[in-house]
């Protein structure tokens, strides 16, 4: 189950990366557009995970039923809840269009850089319908123990938005012309779209969960919004760390902004590799609690920790053997490089603490204790990110101030759910056997 959803998750941070790496090779303004592509693609993946978490509370409730063998009862709640997350995507793109250049300036964008974001963004938001969308249904196909069917549409949607990035940021001699920036938000855009459509059709052919909104509204539409209300809060808090991140570094400048953008980007790609084993855990857990299996969650749990350390020590090993191609690989703006290299090292040795902070992210999506989620997500951001970044800041550390302290923000959140989980679980086994 881990392998396909691991490249399924790969999905929406691959479209950023293939816009960051074109666009850093550019020839007219590199190092500003690259830059605007973090700004703005930060602000983006911001409201992506903040409206996405439908997907984790519809693969736990669909994983439960299934668990506990009564799947027709829930088969009309997907089709209400997605049209919920849609009505709400349209009404912030309404909100959030017209005021771009003042979001993104709150972001620290100034000059080329805001419009060259304004710009990619304006474009871009209209892809957060599709997004939100193919989510929900990869949560459904989740929740059936599916992971190959998002995994097949992930890879042709990644493909189509790499052939189009280079075709329309660059143009193609007497057929199109290079568009920069815009380029590379039409090309997300149409993959966004493409994705969303075979998402459909592949869980109307698929499954017997239809797409048909129905009344009344499903008993367990009050269960599911507090756990997408609670979700909310808690990328919310994720998010507040991402802006701290993203706003510092551009203040100090567009080499440091444009350096942080690759360096988030690579994070991020780290962190939905693992998020294949993470959604494994959500998976599992998921219907390991329906059937009150206490012995093999547990069991699960710590197959899962095991999986993520190598699997995290294998994203530090090749990415210390291919440290500098990499970097070379998204710009050739010496400047940027500088910076880049200084700080990937601290980057690449974060990926096993983040592999056990997000496996377990995904262990309790699958219970639904998302209040759990909240509230360790919550303290820390605001009592261990937000006062570290702040005090590194007044030392002068520039890129190193960011990633430390996202560093002690991972740590953060990771060991307190190991400690929460095992303290539930581990008596329950003992009660079992």
């Amino acid at each position: 189950m881990a392998i396909p959803a691991l490249i399924a998750g790969v999905a929406e941070p691959l479209l950023s990366i293939t816009d960051t790496a074109v666009v850093g090779n550019v020839d007219l303004n590199a190092t500003e557009a690259l830059s605007a592509v973090g700004i703005a693609g930060a602000f983006i993946s911001m409201l992506v995970w903040v409206f996405g978490q439908t997907r984790s509370a519809i693969s736990a409730l669909v994983s439960q039923y299934l668990g506990a063998n009564k799947l027709d009862d829930i088969k009309t709640l997907p089709a209400q809840a997605i049209a919920i997350i849609l009505l709400i995507s349209i009404v912030v793109i309404g909100i959030s269009y017209p005021f771009a250049e003042y979001i993104l300036n709150f972001y620290n964008a100034k000059g080329i850089v805001l419009d060259y974001s304004s710009s990619y963004f304006q474009i871009r938001i209209f892809g957060l319908p599709f997004t939100l969308l193919t989510f929900a249904i990869f949560g459904v196909f989740r929740g059936l123990q599916n992971t190959f069917i998002p995994m097949v549409i992930a890879i042709l949607g990644t493909l189509l938005n790499i052939i189009l990035d280079i075709a329309l940021v660059h143009g193609i001699d007497g057929l199109i012309p290079a568009m920069h920036v815009d380029g590379a938000a039409y090309a997300s855009l149409i993959a966004q779209f493409f994705m969303a459509i075979l998402s459909v059709i592949l869980l109307l052919k698929k499954t017997q969960i239809p797409l048909t909104i129905s009344f009344p509204f499903h008993r367990e539409l009050p269960k599911m919004a507090v756990m997408i209300l609670n979700l909310i809060i808690r990328t919310t808090a994720l998010n507040v760390a991402l802006y701290f991140g993203t706003a510092f570094a551009a203040e100090y400048g567009a080499e440091y902004s444009a350096a942080y953008t690759i360096l988030f980007y690579i994070w991020l790609f780290g962190a939905f590799i693992i998020d294949g084993y993470s959604s494994a855990g959500n998976i599992l857990s998921g219907k390991l609690y329906g059937e009150k299996n206490y012995i093999e969650l547990v069991k699960l749990s710590e197959r899962l920790i095991r999986y993520a350390i190598i699997v995290g020590i294998v994203m530090v090993l090749i990415g210390g053997f291919l440290y500098y191609p990499i970097g070379r690989f998204f710009t050739k703006e010496a400047a940027v490089l500088e910076e880049f290299y200084a700080v990937f090292w601290l980057v690449l040795a974060m990926q096993p603490i983040c592999a056990i902070a997000f496996i377990f992210d995904g262990i309790f999506k699958g219970l639904g204790k998302m209040a759990v989620l909240r509230n360790v997500l919550l303290v820390s951001t605001f009592v261990v990110f937000v006062p570290a970044i702040f005090i590194l800041d007044t030392l002068d550390l520039k890129l190193y101030a960011v990633w430390i302290a996202f560093a002690l923000w991972i740590a953060a959140r990771g060991f307190p759910l190991i400690y929460f989980f095992r303290k539930e679980f581990v008596p329950k086994t003992k009660k079992v056997s």
